[in-house]
């Protein structure tokens, strides 16, 4: 019977391990690694603008909001925001901002699932960026040059 077992045990994981894809091997690092050296570049000119951006999940769960700072002059309309899942790919969200008034955006978003988020804020043109982590139960966080009062 405990042969039996293991061989069965054995069958059930050779299935799984080619039946579930792994999102976090990439064929190419070298050029993901100079890919890097590119958007570098971003996270400076963010750091030259001195932007900060406080964001918060409304208490419904659905709006979630940034309040940018720094010199906003000739900011646009619309931000980028791009909530990136550690290891599943399939689940990213990439959310258009809309400016309601000067530093202000906001949204309608799905529900996040717990966990941790890594967190993109760019301008569309890819101008500047800023990055960050956000636990799926968090309210507000602080990318870049924030201010952390709440």
């Amino acid at each position: 019977m405990l042969p039996m077992t293991a061989v069965v045990a054995s069958m059930i994981t050779i299935w799984l391990a080619i039946k579930s894809a792994d999102g976090l091997v990439e064929d190419d690092y070298y050029k993901q690694g100079i890919s890097i050296n590119k958007t570098m570049h971003r996270d400076l000119a963010a750091q030259d603008l001195h932007l900060g951006a406080n964001l918060s999940m409304g208490s419904d769960g659905r709006t979630i909001s940034a309040h940018l700072m720094g010199k906003l002059d000739g900011m646009p309309d619309k931000l980028q925001l791009s909530l990136l899942h550690p290891t599943q790919a399939h689940r990213d969200l990439h959310i258009s901002l809309q400016a309601w008034e000067k530093g202000n955006y906001s949204a309608v978003v799905p529900n996040l699932s717990k966990g941790r988020w890594r967190v993109v804020l760019e301008a569309p043109d890819g101008g500047w960026r800023l990055t960050g982590q956000w636990l799926a139960d968090q309210q507000i966080i602080h990318l870049g040059e924030a201010e952390k009062s709440e």
